[in-house]
C-alpha cells in the first residue's frame, strides 16, 4: 500500500474524524485490511470493503453489522438516515456470504453496504421524497440505479433523508424533520443529499446514491468533506426518481453518487450508467480509464 494520500484521500479522512469527535469517537483507522474493531471497518472505503470480502479477511455479515452498530450510535444526533432496513441487510448479508463459499460473487460490490437518498424508489421501503404527501408511499419497484447497485451485490442499509422535493440547500422537511452536519451538530450538512453527505461522513455508509441538478450531491460533499461526482448529462438513468424532473430541469437533473474517496466513485459510476430503455434521454457511452487521465492536460472552467 502507498504511503503517498491525495488531496480527497485527506479530506475523506478529515471528514471521518471531524465527524467522529462530533459523535465521540477518538481512534481510527483507514483500511479495511486486517481489520480488528468497527472502527476500523467503518473507516474504510467501498473498495477496500470488496476486496476484504472477495478475499474473505471479512465476511459481509461483520461489514453490515459493523454499518448497523455505527448508525445506531450516530444517527440519533444527525438524523441522516430515515429508513433502516437493518434486518433485510443481515439477512443479504448472510446469502452474500453464503453465495461466496460456493464460489458465486454477484459483482464489484457483492457484500458491500450502502445508502439510498429518499428521493429514489426503493422496491419495499417507504421512499417519501421529503414531502407529507408519500410519507407512506411504498414503491412496487426500484429505481433503476438502486437495482443496478443490488445486482452489483451492493447492500442497502437504509434510506437517507432529503429536503421537501430535494428543493433545498439544507435538510429538512416535515417527515422527518432536520439533518445535521457531523462536523458540528449545529449545522447543516447542505441538501438536497444532505442525509447521504451526514451518514457518510460519519463513517455509517461508506458509498450512497444522491441526486443533482444545482448542487444536490456537490454542496453536501463540500460541507461534509467528501467525495462526489455529478455524472455527464445522458449517463445515467432517472428512472425511479422522485420527483422526476420536468421542463428545462430535465436535462442538468442527474442520479449521482457520494463517498469517502474517489475511488469509489471509479468503481460505482459504471455500474449505474447506461440505458435502461425507459429514460429516451440515457446513451451507450463507454468509459474511459480514470487512471490514465492526466490533470495538466485538462482545461477547467468557472465562473468569477
Amino acid at each position: 500500500m502507498s504511503n503517498k494520500i491525495g488531496r480527497r484521500d485527506f479530506l475523506g479522512t478529515v471528514a471521518f474524524v471531524g465527524a467522529a469527535a462530533a459523535a465521540g469517537q477518538t481512534s481510527l483507522i483507514n483500511s479495511a485490511e486486517a481489520a480488528t474493531a468497527t472502527s476500523d471497518i467503518t473507516s474504510a472505503s467501498a473498495g477496500e470493503l470488496a476486496d476484504a470480502i472477495r478475499s474473505k479477511k471479512l465476511s459481509s455479515r461483520m461489514i453490515v453489522e459493523a454499518h448497523l452498530e455505527r448508525i445506531a450510535k450516530v444517527n440519533p444526533k444527525l438524523n441522516a438516515v430515515v429508513q433502516l432496513t437493518a434486518e433485510a441487510a443481515r439477512k443479504e448479508a448472510d446469502e452474500a456470504d453464503a453465495a461466496l463459499a460456493r464460489g458465486e460473487i454477484k459483482g464489484p460490490l457483492h457484500g458491500v453496504p450502502i445508502t439510498i437518498k429518499d428521493t429514489l424508489e426503493t422496491a419495499g421501503v417507504i421512499c417519501t421524497g421529503g414531502t407529507q404527501g408519500r410519507a407512506n408511499f411504498v414503491p412496487k419497484a426500484a429505481a433503476t440505479a438502486v437495482a443496478r447497485l443490488r445486482a452489483a451485490g451492493g447492500i442497502i442499509l437504509g434510506k437517507t433523508n432529503v429536503p421537501e422535493l430535494a428543493g433545498a440547500a439544507e435538510t429538512d422537511n416535515l417527515v422527518y424533520g432536520r439533518t445535521n452536519n457531523p462536523y458540528d451538530l449545529t449545522r447543516t450538512p447542505g441538501g438536497s443529499s444532505g442525509g447521504e453527505a451526514a451518514i457518510i461522513a460519519a463513517g455509517g455508509s461508506p458509498l450512497g446514491l444522491g441526486t443533482d441538478a444545482g448542487g444536490s450531491i456537490r454542496i453536501p460533499a463540500h460541507y461534509c468533506g467528501l467525495a462526489a461526482i455529478k455524472p455527464t448529462s445522458g449517463r445515467v438513468p432517472r428512472t425511479g426518481q422522485f420527483p422526476m424532473p420536468l421542463g428545462a430541469r430535465n436535462p442538468v437533473f442527474h442520479v449521482s453518487l457520494i463517498a469517502r474517496k474517489v475511488q469509489d466513485l471509479a468503481l460505482a459510476l459504471p455500474i449505474i450508467s447506461g440505458p435502461d430503455f425507459r429514460d429516451h434521454s440515457i446513451v451507450g457511452m463507454p468509459f474511459g480509464d480514470p487512471a490514465k487521465v492526466v490533470l495538466r492536460d485538462l482545461k477547467v472552467a468557472y465562473f468569477r
